[in-house]
């Protein structure tokens, strides 16, 4: 899972003892190099949906960016500014050094591309209502359900009228099989390691049901609708194994 340029199993060791923001920080260097990042294959099936879907789109968000995995995506999908903001400065860093100004050009007319270092939960007011576009990714985990209100209703802010905010969203799995058990067993072991230890380091993987979600976004002030990822299959239920969520800011007609 780990590529030889990884981190070590006492990096790993030190960085889940650590806070939230202090964690990304050490790990930041060697991020891209583990499984934690999102991989291009979903990059690449959010994008073709947003493009079928929705858009154009002038400025675009990526919220909890880390080291900027989503950034060309949207480069490819918005004409005008695009902004990553996440809470550790190590990963903004790796981002910076990736996709910013001083990064090798792309081909072809790209937006510009700013970092900024805010709480997710508590977006700076000089961002409000200049994005048609927000996404996030892999990062939800990070936020206990209680705090989901304060996440919804900034990303909302941030959006212009008739703007959306896009994230995948996994099907749930089936209780009793490994990747159940796999997911159960890790939030266990985080809870108690939580209970016993500060500071905690919020990551769980089985807080973010797409029903609890949708009503915390239309209680936000969002639409809320799904688009099918087919390049990830379907359940022997017939539903999608991945769904992007289109999460929409009413227009002023609305």
């Amino acid at each position: 899972m780990f590529s030889t340029h990884g981190p070590s199993v006492r990096e790993l060791a030190v960085q889940a003892l650590s806070s939230v923001e202090r964690g990304y920080d050490l790990l930041a260097p060697k991020f891209d190099h583990t499984p934690f990042r999102t991989p291009d294959r979903m990059l690449d099936a959010v994008g073709e949906a947003l493009a079928l879907h929705e858009g154009p789109f002038g400025a675009g968000l990526d919220v909890c960016c880390g080291t900027g995995a989503a950034i060309p995506l949207l480069r490819r999908l918005c004409r005008d500014r695009v902004t990553g903001v996440d809470l550790s400065a190590g990963m903004l860093d790796q981002a910076r050094r990736a996709h910013g100004p001083a990064a090798a050009p792309e081909a072809g007319p790209r937006p510009e591309v700013d970092f900024v270092r805010a709480d997710a939960r508590a977006l700076p007011a000089g961002l409000a209502g200049a994005y048609d576009l927000a996404v996030s990714f892999g990062a939800f985990g990070h936020f206990l359900p209680a705090e989901r209100p304060a996440l919804f209703a900034g990303v909302r802010s941030a959006l212009r009228p008739g703007g959306v905010f896009a994230f995948p969203i996994g099907a749930p799995m089936a209780p009793g099989s490994p990747p159940w058990w796999a997911v159960t067993g890790f939030d266990a072991a985080m809870r108690v390691r939580n209970a016993l230890w500060r500071p905690p380091f919020v990551m769980y993987y089985r807080t973010f049901p797409l029903s609890g979600v949708r009503e915390d976004l239309a209680a936000a002030g969002l639409s809320v609708s799904t688009v099918p990822l087919e390049q990830f299959g379907r359940l022997p239920s017939g539903a999608p194994r991945w769904r992007l969520v289109l999460a929409r800011r009413p227009g002023p007609e609305e």
